[in-house]
């Protein structure tokens, strides 16, 4: 090899390293400090935003999403219970999820739905009974990861165990409860 062609190749190994090192250095400077990265050191720490790229975004045409500080929580007649509708709405033709918090030992009275309704337990405790007549002492217990499917028409009734209970309410609407 010539001397020539040594001294080109060490350029090139010498630019591949400080490269490396430069996309290294923005890519940590933040650790690197023990400092929070601000917006636009954030955006430089990228090597795609260093070449102009554009930051991800999602479209909601596609997609929609909400995080829990969005949520918009709003109390429900009769009740001490909270709802927050996640998306659609439940008086409206169409489908719709709600999440839903009550208090503890909060029973609701027989009633059923025009609709089908899917319920998960996110937290607490949810205790369902079937029937025109409440009865507590006739109820299964239901704990975080449990599903209901809520059968149209059919009377059914509901409380919470001494923690209150969050739930996450999936269905047709709109949605009504026709009570005994």
């Amino acid at each position: 090899m010539t001397k020539f062609k040594q001294a080109h190749t060490g350029l090139r190994l010498l630019a591949l390293g400080i490269g490396i090192l430069i996309l290294a250095g923005m890519a940590d400077r933040a650790a690197w400090t023990n400092q929070k990265p601000t917006q636009s050191s954030a955006d430089l720490q990228s090597p795609l935003a260093a070449y102009g790229a554009e930051a991800v975004s999602i479209d909601p045409a596609s997609r929609e999403f909400k995080t829990p500080e969005q949520f918009e929580w709003k109390g429900r007649p009769a009740s001490a219970s909270q709802a927050a509708t996640l998306f659609g709405d439940s008086a409206k033709a169409g489908m719709y999820v709600q999440l839903l918090k009550r208090g503890p030992d909060d029973w609701s009275t027989p009633h059923s739905h025009p609709n089908d309704r899917f319920i998960t337990v996110l937290a607490g405790t949810f205790k369902i009974g079937t029937g025109a007549k409440l009865d507590k002492n006739n109820t299964v217990s239901l704990g975080p990861g449990s599903v209901v499917k809520d059968i149209a028409n059919q009377m059914h009734f509901d409380g919470t165990g001494p923690e209150g209970v969050t739930l996450e309410i999936i269905g047709m609407g709109p949605a009504t409860a026709v009570r005994n």
